[in-house]
């Protein structure tokens, strides 16, 4: 007579991190994806000693590259202390920071619709200058150091300071670029494909012809097809917090609240969404 012990003993197991959202912060009560908050649950994923192999679902559009960068090689430095190989999944968007994360993956799959991409690195803000003259406000900035005030943005723009930003750019995105190469290796199909690391983002069954991903299909069904029917996926998440919850939707401060909405909405929207 099988214990029900003894049933889920012999279920091939693979650990499920969901990872979902902006990377990096979007406010005061809004929590995004970040290292600090990732650590615990990488650990516990990639701790299941049974394990078969490790995924992760992925759904986001970047941010930080800092924090990306951080979780990727986070990843990347307990797949080797446990010898696991990991899948990752991206569902509606793997872009930006989004996919340098999923490029901790030995392999990386997709919906046909996924966005995928997206290799390089953006800056914005405002130019509010002409509207505090209007409302008759006074920008008053003392620093110790000529170069603290740079790109504020109720002063005027200056060259000297876009040049600074874009060389710290074009650093960032060498190291983009860096990890892109190492990760996919001889998949990669740059010979041709001149827009691979410009920005640019593509679809799921594009980024599948151009060796960004490894395959077409969602976690389940490629799970699935890999491990046997009975796999049991045991899924690993970071839960909101009780005050996160109750204060999500509400801030002291409207104006801040609106721009952190309006600021998240738009890092969606570059991807149709």
């Amino acid at each position: 007579m099988f214990s029900i012990f003894k049933i889920f003993k012999k279920k091939k197991i693979v650990p499920l991190i969901r990872l979902t959202g902006i990377i990096g912060s979007v406010g005061k009560f809004k929590q995004g994806l970040d290292f600090v908050g990732q650590k615990e649950i990488i650990e516990k994923a990639f701790s299941v000693k049974k394990a078969k192999a490790i995924a992760i679902s992925i759904n986001s559009p970047g941010g930080s590259p800092v924090q990306s960068h951080l979780i990727y090689s986070y990843m990347r430095q307990q797949a080797k202390k446990n010898k696991k190989k990991v899948l990752v999944f991206a569902e509606d968007v793997a872009a930006s920071g989004g996919y340098l994360i999923a490029c901790a993956g030995d392999e990386i799959y997709a919906n046909s619709s996924s966005i995928i991409g997206s290799i390089g690195v953006i800056y914005s803000s405002f130019g509010l200058q002409e509207l505090i003259k209007k409302i008759g406000v006074q920008r008053r900035i003392y620093t110790a150091g000529k170069n603290k005030s740079t790109l504020d943005p109720f002063t005027d723009e200056k060259k000297e300071d876009v040049e600074r930003l874009k060389k710290i750019q074009l650093d960032l995105h060498a190291d983009f670029i860096k990890v892109v190469e190492e990760s996919r290796s001889t998949r990669l199909k740059k010979d041709g494909n001149p827009d691979l690391f410009t920005g640019e983002f593509w679809s799921g069954t594009k980024a599948k012809e151009l060796g960004l991903i490894d395959g077409l299909g969602n976690a389940e069904e490629i799970l699935k097809k890999k491990f046997g029917e009975d796999v049991l996926i045991k899924k690993f998440e970071q839960p909101k917090s009780w005050l996160n919850k109750k204060l999500s939707g509400a801030s002291e401060n409207q104006i801040e609240n609106l721009i952190n909405i309006l600021e998240e909405k738009s890092i969606w929207q570059r991807y149709g969404f």
